[in-house]
């Protein structure tokens, strides 16, 4: 019997490598003899770094950055040094976690130390650079990131501008005479789930500025200001992508490595299944277990469990989710290749109280689910 256990984490309570293991654990318990496989997901977001190393025993690096509002922060990034892959998480340089909820600024946040994460990638020797653009502070159609990797962005008076997309607005020419020349030579892959483009009614200032700190008449300046970055972009380089699905992700972020890396847009859980080696794990499997901390209709947009069935799915291999809480439409996911999907409670309980023995939960849900497995099997 082969149990692939392939989760995301639940926010706020446990990663993904600490839901496998309190699954497998619980899996154990029922079925001492199952050989149990822990293949940690994630779909972008937060931990997807934390997830691929997890599962591909890649390296973990450390570097101090310049953070979102020009504080110093210590990032992670992730080295796979047998297909020279860099991994960087976005969140780690220039995460929302990063700024505390009064001091969220969406008019003056930069992505530069995301630049320097992918400047010291570039150093290692990097041939492809996973960029996993998640859970971001900033709103500067990635203009920090392209600075810190030499590109410079002058006034009207040759002076370069303050950080942070407002001052887009008072670009006045762009000089990329010192850009990193290896940026033309590494393969660049977004990982995200949202096709916003960069401008406009979707776009990114008005989609995601306000949650990260923008009010109604700052959302308007700054989706002018990045619509001027972008005119611009489209002079220099010839071609104007801000139109283009992803673009508007992670504040813009999206836009810059489009234009200025010719980043190919993946699935997020897609690249983590792929360098999780996952297809590879659920072959031969007789049954796949994941979850997210909420298992809704949202889940269809590109979330991991909904990428973990698609694996299975073309393994005939039939998946059982477990989640925190199932929310409205979580059914529509029995036509996508889930076969049954729990919630942990065991009872009435605060969220407060469900976050605090998430593992405990998984646990005994998934012994749960062992047993009624192992009775099926039987009979």
């Amino acid at each position: 019997m082969k149990i692939v256990i392939a989760p995301d984490s639940f926010k706020d309570s446990l990663d993904a490598a600490a839901v496998a293991r309190a699954i497998a654990a619980g899996l154990g318990e029922a079925w001492p003899d199952a050989q149990l496989v822990e293949c940690p997901m994630a779909d972008g977001g937060e931990g997807t770094m934390d997830a691929i190393l997890a599962a591909s025993h890649g390296e973990l690096r450390r570097q101090i950055v310049r953070g979102p509002l020009g504080q110093s922060v210590e990032a992670g990034w992730g080295w796979l040094s047998h297909s020279r892959t860099a991994i960087i998480e976005m969140a780690q340089a220039s995460g929302l976690q990063l700024v505390p909820t009064g001091q969220r600024d969406a008019c003056r946040s930069s992505t530069w130390g995301t630049g320097e994460l992918i400047a010291a990638a570039l150093a290692a020797g990097a041939q492809r650079v996973v960029l996993a653009i998640g859970g971001s502070a900033t709103n500067d159609a990635g203009s920090g990131m392209l600075r810190a990797l030499g590109l410079r962005l002058l006034d009207a008076d040759g002076q370069p501008l303050e950080e942070g997309g407002l001052a887009l607005a008072r670009l006045a020419r762009i000089d990329a005479s010192d850009l990193d020349p290896r940026l033309a030579e590494v393969q660049f892959e977004v990982a995200a789930d949202v096709d916003n483009p960069l401008c406009g009614a979707n776009g990114a200032s008005a989609i995601f500025g306000p949650q990260k700190g923008a009010n109604p008449q700052q959302v308007q300046a700054l989706d002018q200001a990045l619509g001027h970055f972008a005119d611009h972009c489209t002079r220099l380089l010839g071609v104007d992508v801000r139109d283009e699905p992803g673009c508007g992700a992670a504040g813009g972020m999206g836009f810059a490595a489009r234009a200025f890396m010719a980043a190919q847009f993946r699935p997020g859980v897609e690249v983590v299944a792929e360098l999780a080696g996952l297809d590879a794990l659920v072959q031969g499997a007789d049954l796949v277990v994941t979850g997210e901390g909420r298992f809704d209709a949202q889940t269809l947009r590109g979330k991991t469990p909904m990428g973990v069935a698609r694996v299975a799915k073309r393994h005939a291999v039939p998946v059982v989710v477990l989640a925190g809480t199932l929310g409205e439409g979580y059914q529509q996911l029995y036509g996508h290749g889930v076969d049954a999907a729990f919630a942990l409670a065991s009872g009435p309980m605060s969220l407060e109280q469900a976050c605090a023995n998430a593992a405990e939960l998984l646990q005994a849900r998934a012994c749960d689910i062992g047993r009624l497995w192992r009775c099926a099997k039987q009979c």
